[in-house]
């Protein structure tokens, strides 16, 4: 319920069907909520009905002579789906599957539930539903027959299968998806984006992804992710709440977290993870790099096997890096720090302190080299496992 509440939003108003008797039940529930003008009831397992689709329905029902429009399709396999009978081009009534004759059964047009009508009528129409049938319910299909007899015209709005489909288990959940995806894909392609491999690239509802945008196979886009033009995601990276400028270049194998931001020309390279991190124009990671909660400036280049220490078990800490900076390989660098403009860090330094501006960072043990000791010590590791 909270889960409803949450996704329906502030100003929605739920009523709950304590008893499960059917859909015309279902929807006498909300009858007292149904104000003026015209009502809409749909599924919520019909998640794909475009917008454009309920703007025909209503109006179709808004013009004219109509007392009720109803979304009707033709299914591939009709199955057990309602089958709507017509006669003289307009509806006159719906039978449920199990209640068709043999020969109702062999209708190819077929109910998909959603249904338009002036909210007065539908009341008192709801009010009337009887439970008189083969599963003892309250059908809301049967709204369509006291319609008529009340002298109403009722039309069909015909939209396709794939729209109109119901989700009522995990292999219909995934059929559905597949058509979303399908969607999402030729719209971006549409609108300037190149997918080399569409079917293996999967986007989100909100995804943005600007023209002359180049998309490799395997991509995963999460929620809240924008890609400016003339960018590149490399194969096999996930993208998630993060925005990639202008010209960048990300992956393969990167993954991006939310709160990331990435100027013009960044690129990030493989086996690279940002969380809640910025980086400005020109900057760089190329390899096997973490950078968690960190600021990073203009066209500073971060060495392979860099890592940020943001996280202490209880806190997070930023790691602050300016501009034209250049980050050794395999640095561990110990948030909170700042490591100035131009400043240098020499590879497997652990950086537990700020580094001005200008300065090189040294944060390693003294090499020793002991003249002779590998021979000796080979020699004496190799007497040991003879012994043995």
């Amino acid at each position: 319920m909270a889960d409803v509440a949450a996704a329906a939003g502030p100003d929605a108003m739920i009523v709950v069907q304590e008893e499960r008797l059917g859909t015309g039940h279902a929807a006498l529930q909300a009858a007292s909520l149904f104000g003026d003008g015209d009502v809409a009831i749909l599924y919520a397992d019909n998640p794909l009905i475009r917008p454009e689709t309920l703007r025909r329905l209503l109006h179709t029902k808004q013009n004219g002579d109509t007392g009720l429009a109803l979304l009707a399709m033709r299914p591939a396999d009709p199955g057990r789906y309602g089958r709507v009978v017509m006669q003289d081009n307009m509806v006159e009534r719906i039978v449920e599957w199990a209640d068709a004759t043999a020969e109702e059964r062999e209708i190819g047009l077929c109910n998909a539930g959603v249904i338009c009508a002036g909210a007065t009528d539908l009341g008192r129409w709801l009010h009337a539903v009887r439970n008189d049938n083969a599963k003892g319910e309250y059908y809301l299909t049967d709204v369509i027959g006291l319609a008529r007899a009340d002298g109403q015209s009722v039309q069909a709005v015909e939209a396709p299968e794939d729209e109109l489909r119901g989700v009522n288990s995990k292999s219909e959940l995934a059929d559905a998806e597949a058509v979303v995806q399908d969607r999402l894909r030729r719209a971006a392609m549409d609108a300037g984006v190149t997918l080399t491999a569409p079917e293996t690239v999967f986007l989100s509802g909100d995804t943005v992804i600007e023209a002359d945008v180049t998309i490799e196979p395997h991509v995963v886009f999460g929620a809240g992710v924008i890609v400016r033009s003339g960018a590149v995601i490399r194969s096999f990276s996930h993208l998630e709440g993060c925005e990639v400028g202008p010209e960048g270049r990300i992956g393969p194998y990167a993954r991006l977290r939310p709160g990331t931001r990435l100027g013009r020309d960044v690129h990030i390279g493989n086996f690279v993870e940002l969380k809640a991190t910025q980086m400005e124009d020109g900057a760089k990671a190329g390899h096997l790099t973490y950078l968690g909660d960190a600021s990073i400036g203009a066209r500073t280049n971060i060495g392979a096997g860099t890592i940020t220490c943001n996280y202490d078990g209880f806190f997070k800490h930023r790691t602050i890096i300016g501009s034209d900076a250049f980050i050794g390989s395999d640095s561990i660098i110990v948030a909170p720090v700042r490591i100035g403009d131009g400043a240098l860090t020499a590879a497997s330094s652990v950086i537990t302190n700020d580094v001005p501006a200008g300065d090189l960072a040294i944060a390693r043990a003294v090499q020793t080299n002991k003249t002779g000791l590998a021979v000796t010590l080979r020699e004496r590791l190799k007497q040991k496992k003879d012994a043995n």
